[in-house]
C-alpha cells in the first residue's frame, strides 16, 4: 500500500492507495479541490463539511449526467449494431438473389447456344 498527502481548501491529508495509483488519487484530489475552491469563491466561508458535501453532490450530479449520456451512447452503437446486421442480411440476401439470377440466364443462354448449334451448322454449310 502506497501513502500520499493531498491537499483540499488548503488542508493536508494523508491518504493510503495502491502501489501505481498515487498519480491518479493526486489528480482526483487535485479535481475535487477545484469544485470546492468553486463553492468558496461563490458562497463564501460556509463551514468545511458544507463545502465538501455540496462538492461531493456536486460531482454526483456530473457523474449522474455522464451515465445518463453513456446510456444513450452505448443504445445508439446497439441501434447502429444491429442496423449494421441487418444491412449485412440484405446484402447477403441480394448476393443470393443476384447469383440465383446469373445462374438462370447463364442456363438459358446455354439452351439457346445449344438449340442454335445445329441451325448455325447447317448454314456454314
Amino acid at each position: 500500500m502506497a501513502t500520499i498527502t493531498v491537499t483540499i481548501d488548503g488542508k493536508a491529508y494523508r491518504m493510503a492507495c495502491d502501489e501505481g495509483q498515487e498519480e491518479h488519487l493526486a489528480g482526483l484530489a487535485d479535481r475535487f479541490d477545484q469544485y470546492v475552491g468553486h463553492l468558496k469563491s461563490s458562497f463564501g466561508e460556509i463551514g468545511d463539511l458544507r463545502l465538501t458535501v455540496m462538492a461531493g453532490i456536486m460531482v454526483m450530479d456530473e457523474l449522474q449526467e455522464t451515465q445518463k449520456r453513456l446510456q444513450k451512447l452505448e443504445s445508439e452503437v446497439e441501434n447502429l449494431r444491429r442496423e449494421r446486421d441487418e444491412a449485412l442480411d440484405r446484402i447477403d440476401r441480394n448476393d443470393s438473389t443476384l447469383a440465383n439470377a446469373v445462374n438462370e440466364v447463364s442456363g438459358r443462354l446455354e439452351a439457346m447456344a445449344i438449340s442454335l448449334a445445329p441451325r448455325i451448322e447447317n448454314t456454314s454449310s
